[in-house]
């Protein structure tokens, strides 16, 4: 599959969820995040077309990553196309280029689900449960680290949390899950919509996403929680670009909070 063929699936698929959405599919933005949460290292773009090839993928990597880990793809498989960036220098010209004169370029490579490979049994990895243990710590580090000031008070009306501009309020006596996934909620409250696209965007948009990364969040980690209790129809106001826009915002943050609370690092 060409790179530009790939980019057609992603916009092919972009528009089956927008028309889903507008027709009241909710769900179908559920399996989205779901599969978001199971390869939030990759661009949303990239998430929907492991989606669309694979629904079921629960654990990609290339050919030669496989190899690493002592497994190896089954003959016969098809990889499932993602969308790379690469770096193309310029041919020289009188004998003189410069790096920076580098142009970006997508290609098209491929990534195999774990059920298309042999070999070695993967590593397990610790799951949290219904209590997030250590990661509520290293959340709590992270928002600091942002100079967010973070308290804790009753005084909140009949919320679990509220953020207010470099100032997040939690209710005293939550459970540890709904603790860790409302701090994640208004976490993304406070890096998305304290800029001027809080102008442009409704309230229901913003809780919408701010749920959404929390309910990515909480999936990655294994967190029994109530998140993804917004209507996520709401995410959808007809315009498509908007969408795409906030499922980018979503992974980004996502990504973030996650790379820091569990040391992985961002792909593609």
């Amino acid at each position: 599959m060409k790179a530009e063929e790939a980019k057609k699936l992603t916009e092919q698929s972009l528009d089956q969820l927008a028309a889903a959405l507008e027709r009241g599919k909710s769900e179908s933005l559920t399996q989205y995040l779901t599969a978001m949460s199971r390869f939030h290292a990759y661009s949303w773009g990239n998430v929907m077309l492991i989606l669309t090839q694979k629904a079921d993928a629960t654990h990609v990597a290339g050919f030669n990553a496989w190899k690493k880990l002592n497994r190896f793809v089954k003959k016969g498989e098809k990889g499932i196309a993602v969308i790379a960036p690469m770096l193309i220098k310029p041919k020289e010209a009188c004998g003189e280029r410069s790096d920076t004169d580098a142009i970006l370029r997508f290609k098209a490579v491929y990534v195999f689900d774990v059920s298309q490979t042999d070999g070695e049994s993967l590593p397990e990895f610790a799951r949290v449960a219904g209590n997030p243990n250590g990661h509520t710590d290293r959340l709590k580090s992270l928002v600091a680290e942002k100079c967010i000031t973070l308290e804790y008070s009753a005084d909140i009306g009949s919320a679990h949390g509220l953020s207010r501009g470099g100032r997040i309020t939690l209710r005293p006596g939550l459970s540890a899950a709904e603790e860790f996934s409302t701090l994640v909620h208004e976490f993304a409250h406070e890096m998305l919509h304290r800029g001027d696209r809080r102008k442009h965007t409704s309230k229901t948009v913003r809780e919408t996403e701010a749920e959404a990364v929390a309910f990515v969040v909480c999936q990655a980690i294994g967190l029994d929680s109530n998140g993804a209790a917004a209507d996520y129809i709401q995410l959808y106001d007809g315009d498509k670009n908007t969408l795409a826009d906030s499922l980018g915002l979503i992974q980004q943050t996502a990504a973030e909070i996650l790379a820091a609370i569990t040391h992985e690092q961002p792909s593609e």
